[in-house]
């Protein structure tokens, strides 16, 4: 389309890496499984002349989601992984060596820092954790062999905003990598090569799926380090199943009108969670009071439906009783999908940056599609429950 850079990106979730006369008129990218490729002589077998060589370099298929995506990240090039944790894995490799120093945030998704404390330190790999709202102060922590920064903003589960213009002018300066793991925004609501990132991560599991039946991971990079990035991809084959990455692009069509539903009912239960007196805090940066709302404002185009919340000091048996008798919010992890969950978590533990140190039992809340009232129906009937228990 000639007008495609103008479109909204609505427009463009409908319309980007489909070719529909390309299959005969059908207007969904076919599910292309298998590996081999034939090739119709000995010189274009010799000369691997051929739009696709072999199942593991892409199919029609993996390269509609791949062209998609780079143009809504507005990326030079995006590589698909089986999950979004092997999608961060592929992003850390491509940018680290042994003897490298990398600076993560202290805010981190946990699997994350289990890569970093684990596979990274086996391969000599030195990882060093930061407050999240260091900001350009993370300039006292590079070494000589820095090589990259991890960010995550929002943080998984406390939400803190990062600093991500203070932080990529750091690096930049520097001549150091920025990763970002954007699942909580998506490019929808943070554009992060538009905000110089170099890699950026998704987890296309939770909104880009939106239906908690599939696990993909995204790494999508700008001209400066796509080429390096498709170089490790090429190298370790991490391919996702064809039909994830079909189930993928038929949630792409759709992932506007459902994040923007997701922050209109996810911002609806922030502020009425708010308002209880059993809830000593909610963290959701779209509030006024959250502590990253200005950095929200200023950076970021919306907010998704996952937040987090203290409650006021309580017994496990209370916490139980308000968790155990819920309905319609589904005790599990992950979140994106059309479902509302909810999960008790404590990431003071392995914090060694920050202190995390609650007020009361923390939760993190992902709001699914279900009706408002009914949702809030259900968390009131909690509360009865667990005043009742303590």
């Amino acid at each position: 389309m000639k007008r495609r850079k103008e479109m909204k990106p609505r427009t463009k979730l409908v319309h980007a890496g489909r070719h529909p006369f390309e299959q005969h008129g059908f207007i969904n990218t076919p599910i292309y499984r298998g590996s081999t490729v034939l090739f119709p002589t000995y010189a274009d077998l010799v000369a691997r002349n051929a739009r696709y060589v072999y199942g593991t370099t892409g199919t029609p298929t993996t390269e509609a989601l791949e062209s998609a995506w780079t143009e809504i990240a507005g990326a030079a090039g995006t590589v698909l992984a089986p999950s979004g944790l092997a999608a961060i894995g592929v992003a850390l490799l491509t940018a680290l060596k042994s003897g490298d120093h990398l600076l993560v945030t202290d805010s981190v998704y946990r699997p994350t820092r289990i890569f970093c404390d684990g596979v990274l330190k086996r391969f000599g790999v030195e990882t060093t954790y930061y407050d999240p709202l260091i900001g350009a102060g993370i300039e006292a922590l590079v070494k000589p062999n820095t090589r990259a920064v991890f960010l995550e903003t929002p943080g998984s589960q406390s939400f803190e905003m990062q600093d991500v213009p203070a932080i990529v002018g750091i690096a930049a300066a520097r001549g150091l990598a920025t990763i970002l793991d954007n699942t909580w925004a998506t490019p929808l609501f943070f554009p992060p090569h538009t905000f110089g990132i170099d890699l950026a991560v998704e987890a296309g599991t939770k909104y880009l799926s939106g239906h908690a039946d599939l696990l993909l991971g995204l790494v999508s990079a700008n001209e400066r380090w796509f080429k390096r990035l498709r170089a490790t991809f090429d190298a370790f084959a991490m391919c996702p199943g064809p039909e994830d990455v079909f189930l993928a692009l038929r949630g792409l069509r759709t992932l506007e009108l459902r994040l923007r539903e997701a922050q209109r009912q996810g911002l609806a239960l922030a502020t009425w969670l708010a308002a209880r007196p059993e809830v000593a805090r909610v963290l959701h940066p779209a509030l006024t009071d959250c502590p990253g709302h200005a950095i929200w404002k200023r950076d970021f185009r919306g907010a998704s439906g996952l937040f987090s919340a203290f409650l006021e000091p309580c017994s496990q048996q209370a916490l139980a009783a308000f968790l155990d008798g819920l309905e319609l919010f589904g005790m599990g992890y992950s979140w994106g999908g059309y479902e509302s969950l909810v999960v008790p978590f404590d990431c003071g533990p392995y914090r060694t940056a920050t202190v995390f140190d609650p007020p009361g039992p923390a939760l993190r809340f992902s709001v699914g599609l279900e009706d408002e009232e009914d949702l809030k129906a259900d968390l009131d009937a909690a509360f009865a429950r667990l005043r009742a228990a303590e």
